[in-house]
């Protein structure tokens, strides 16, 4: 599933591409038709993301919801209909740009209510300028769950994904494991800078890269690491492999539903 950082993207791109532009809109798989027909040839004008979650208003009609859950694809640019398209937007100042998307796991026409109703249900995003980390360790800091568990959790913190709980708590040197309420304060101030500069840099190169400098495969005299996530990290998907700081072999578990990838020498259990 795409991670924050690919819905702040994709939200960028549309702003660039169609807003403030009449658009039209259609539906060639046939699932998104009426609302289609309500919206085509209106102004895109508007775009948000909250987490995994993007928003493309249109006035008083609405808001197009969607979320690409596992599957879900946008393409732009594109010619031609490969695929099963359930939404098309096509537009721009000489109506040279495309969207198609492809297999989301949610496409809807939304109320501004119903738009913010969504929002208040998520938890604040790094990538939201005006979002508030306190509101994030109110909750962490009440609970027994393992702070890997506690970041995955969309309702406490919305857009970290599986990538960047393992990269920023190795980065923080914390114990996946660790209970919230145990995590120090200052360790999770430290958290969320983090995740906020490395969410931005996401959006800019529109990839995770979470290693350091003196990291980096040029750096280390290493290949560079070969993965259909593409990026340079530490230990996401690395399992088994040597930590690129101490050696160690890097450890997998399951966690909250998902592959938990860390280092026991960098990130040591607290005793």
């Amino acid at each position: 599933m795409p991670e924050g950082h690919t819905i702040h993207r994709l939200a960028q791109d549309c702003r660039e591409r169609f807003a403030g532009w009449d658009v039209r809109v259609s539906s060639p798989q046939g699932k998104f038709s009426d609302s289609a027909a309500l919206l085509d040839g209106a102004v895109l004008d508007a775009v948000d993301a909250h987490g995994k979650h993007l928003f493309l208003g249109f006035g008083d009609l609405g808001w197009v919801h969607i979320h690409l859950g596992l599957i879900g694809k946008v393409a732009f640019d594109e010619r031609g209909t490969p695929g099963t398209v359930r939404l098309r937007i096509a537009g721009g100042s000489r109506g040279e740009h495309m969207l198609n998307l492809r297999g989301p796991a949610a496409c809807e026409l939304l109320t501004g209510p119903e738009k913010q109703a969504i929002h208040a249900r998520l938890g604040p995003d790094p990538l939201r300028p005006d979002d508030d980390p306190d509101r994030v360790w109110a909750r962490i800091s009440r609970s027994r769950l393992p702070t890997a568990a506690l970041l995955m959790d969309q309702k406490i913190i919305a857009g970290v994904g599986n990538v960047y709980r393992a990269e920023v708590l190795f980065r923080q040197g914390v114990d996946p494991y660790l209970p919230g309420r145990d995590l120090p304060r200052p360790v999770w101030d430290a958290i969320w800078a983090d995740l906020v500069a490395l969410m931005r840099e996401g959006v800019r190169t529109n990839r995770i890269d979470t290693v350091r400098p003196e990291h980096e495969p040029e750096a280390m005299g290493r290949p560079p690491r070969r993965d259909d996530h593409g990026g340079e990290v530490y230990v996401y998907r690395r399992a088994a492999l040597p930590c690129l700081v101490c050696g160690t072999e890097v450890r997998t578990e399951p966690l909250a539903a998902r592959n938990l990838f860390w280092c026991p020498a960098c990130q040591p259990a607290r005793g």
